[in-house]
């Protein structure tokens, strides 16, 4: 007899923490299972949170009497000799799965289920794996709360099998598809094209459009035929709309965008109202160290040159006019290429006096 529980005693022995070993479920209630293993003297129960994850209704939806199923000892010693687990048998089997996944370089199916301090927690083949804040996305994003119950694809960082650790990077996959996205948009987009485009981001000195998965600068002179004081006077973030693509760099990976330029120049279409050589009237806006402005209609002006506004000799401009004066001009000459009209005082008046 001694002999026996010796020899007993041995092979209870031979079982030690965090082994895998088999269990023959002998019964079954709605809370638990017990199960024999071999070498351990006693039966074992399974509670039904220990069989399944997550725990299901009943322990008699997971096993039934004569299954033979893998359980992790967790620990040993107790009434029952061992405390072992089918869920963390599971568990390791799934870690022990994705042995090599950071070698294979491939992105895997990551269902996020919590926000924690510094990322976020996701589900990944059964196991628990971890997204660092910086590496949920291309910028940084401060409130992760909307991407819990998504499933995303993210690129293993780091997988620790002992310490059941796996770190993941949905910022590479998404870097990924935006250079191959990028390299299609240098393919086959080209200088002088219109396409439709995407406000991403709004920035002091322009907006950054989305144009087919590439971001395109359209600086803030492009944004408008007027002047533009800040761009989210004309454009809203969201907004979706028609961009002329003006320059493209490929190596630098840049592209140059103009809004104004799919819309109708309006200081063309008032240019085409008026004529090279007819008479017309207007007022004094503004005076330099070069002539004078008039404004022919809001928004459309002139320059009337400083050997136009007098037919004597003048050092300044107030010596002939002065601000808000009304004046007739001759239209001189109408430069539609470089947007300037010419006036003259002098030729309207000499005109004015021969009729």
């Amino acid at each position: 007899m001694e002999a026996l529980l010796a020899a007993e005693e041995e092979s209870i022995k031979e079982i030690n923490e965090h082994d895998l070993v088999e269990a023959l479920v002998v019964a079954v209630n709605d809370n638990e299972a017990i199960v024999n293993i071999k070498g351990n003297k006693n039966d074992v129960p399974i509670a039904k949170y220990e069989l399944a994850e997550p725990a299901p209704e009943s322990a008699k939806d997971i096993v039934k009497v004569d299954d033979v199923i893998e359980v992790l000892v967790v620990s040993k010693g107790g009434e029952n000799g061992l405390v072992v687990s089918k869920v963390k048998a599971d568990r390791l089997a799934s870690w022990k799965e994705l042995d090599g996944i950071v070698e294979k370089a491939e992105p895997v199916d990551a269902e996020i289920t919590q926000v924690v301090k510094g990322g976020l927690v996701a589900r990944v083949m059964g196991v628990r794996a971890f997204i660092p804040a910086s590496q949920v996305d291309l910028h940084y994003v401060k409130e992760l709360d909307g991407y819990v119950g998504q499933t995303v694809k993210a690129l293993p960082l780091e997988l620790d099998i002992r310490k059941q650790r796996l770190v993941l990077s949905r910022r590479q996959v998404l870097e990924a598809e935006r250079e191959a996205n990028r390299a299609k948009v240098f393919e086959n987009i080209h200088e002088g094209d219109v396409v439709e485009g995407t406000v991403k981001r709004l920035v002091d000195y322009g907006a950054f459009i989305d144009i087919g998965g590439v971001d395109g600068l359209a600086h803030i002179s492009d944004l408008s035929w007027s002047r533009v004081k800040k761009p989210a006077d004309v454009l809203q973030e969201g907004q979706v709309l028609q961009v002329k693509v003006k320059n493209i760099d490929p190596e630098a990976g840049r592209i140059s965008l103009s809004v104004k330029e799919t819309m109708p120049d309006p200081w063309l279409e008032k240019a085409e109202k008026y004529t090279e050589g007819s008479i017309i009237s207007g007022t004094i806006i503004k005076l330099t160290d070069f002539g004078a402005f008039m404004e022919i209609e809001p928004g459309f002006d002139g320059l009337i040159p400083m050997g136009e506004l007098a037919t004597k000799r003048i050092n300044r401009a107030d010596e002939a006019v002065e601000l808000n004066q009304q004046v007739n001009v001759k239209i001189l000459h109408i430069d539609m290429k470089r947007k300037r009209i010419s006036l003259s005082i002098t030729k309207a008046n000499n005109a004015e006096a021969a009729e």
